[in-house]
């Protein structure tokens, strides 16, 4: 129905799912509601939302802090229905960093942990088997076990500084989806299936990263294509952006 990281304005919405005309605004515009057994949840990211309050929602790796309306309590019916684990339809996620542009689809979430507080304070993971291939594109090489993500038969092992959907939005929008080394283009390829996809390799390996960081998406991160990214970890110290580019120009 939606793709991750693709971005929709409330109209496009209404057409994808075929909402009534009588039906749109109103609630749409509150920050979650539910339709047709579904719930949609609609986030700013460190911009304040329609009427004035800034909820501090934030990402934290591959996990999304998200506060509910300021008068919101945990007995609320659809606080209820959005921390029922065996509620029938599932819960879409959608943010943005201006109030201007569109919502980009985060994916479908479920409830890690919240707090019975007011506001309500739920920390929302993405473990759908379609958040889990389009998100961890990292290589063997990078593999730290931080993380552990279990599904449909299988494990991902992750680690959360690479898993900041945010800061992987930022790399791309400033660089551009297209191998920093190579120069290849899925999309340019493979028409509309490889719009947008990329890798995102972080300049400073993962594993000397101690402490807290704070990943700049343009200085710290750069896109790169899967075979270009598996070269630069070819060797030990890994290759630099340059010096794989060097070795392509003599090669050609």
């Amino acid at each position: 129905m939606f793709t991750i990281d693709a971005k929709y304005s409330k109209n496009d919405i209404y057409k994808i799912l075929n909402v009534p005309k009588e039906k749109r605004k109103g609630a749409w515009d509150t920050g979650y509601r539910e339709f047709e057994g579904d719930i949609y949840i609609f986030a700013n990211i460190g911009i304040a939302g329609r009427t004035g309050h800034d909820y501090t929602n934030f990402w934290d790796g591959d996990l999304f802090y998200w506060q509910a309306k300021e008068r919101s309590k945990v007995n609320q019916p659809l606080i209820q229905n959005i921390l029922n684990p065996n509620r029938e339809g599932v819960i879409h996620v959608f943010t943005r960093t201006e109030n201007t542009e569109p919502f980009t689809y985060e994916g479908i979430g479920s409830v890690n942990r919240y707090k019975d507080t007011q506001p309500v304070r739920i920390v929302w993971k993405f473990t759908t088997l379609q958040y889990i291939l389009h998100r961890n594109e990292k290589i063997p090489e990078e593999l730290s076990p931080e993380v552990l993500v279990e599904g449909f038969g299988r494990s991902v092992v992750v680690n959360k500084y690479e898993r900041n959907p945010l800061a992987r939005r930022l790399c791309i929008d400033h660089h551009g989806a297209k191998c920093q080394v190579c120069k290849f283009d899925f999309e340019k390829v493979y028409g509309e299936i490889g719009k947008g996809f990329i890798h995102v390799h972080h300049i400073v390996p993962i594993a000397e990263i101690t402490g807290e960081y704070n990943i700049d998406p343009v200085k710290d991160l750069v896109p790169v294509c899967p075979n270009c990214h598996a070269m630069i970890h070819r060797r030990n110290p890994i290759f630099s952006i340059k010096e794989l580019n060097d070795i392509i120009k003599k090669r050609n």
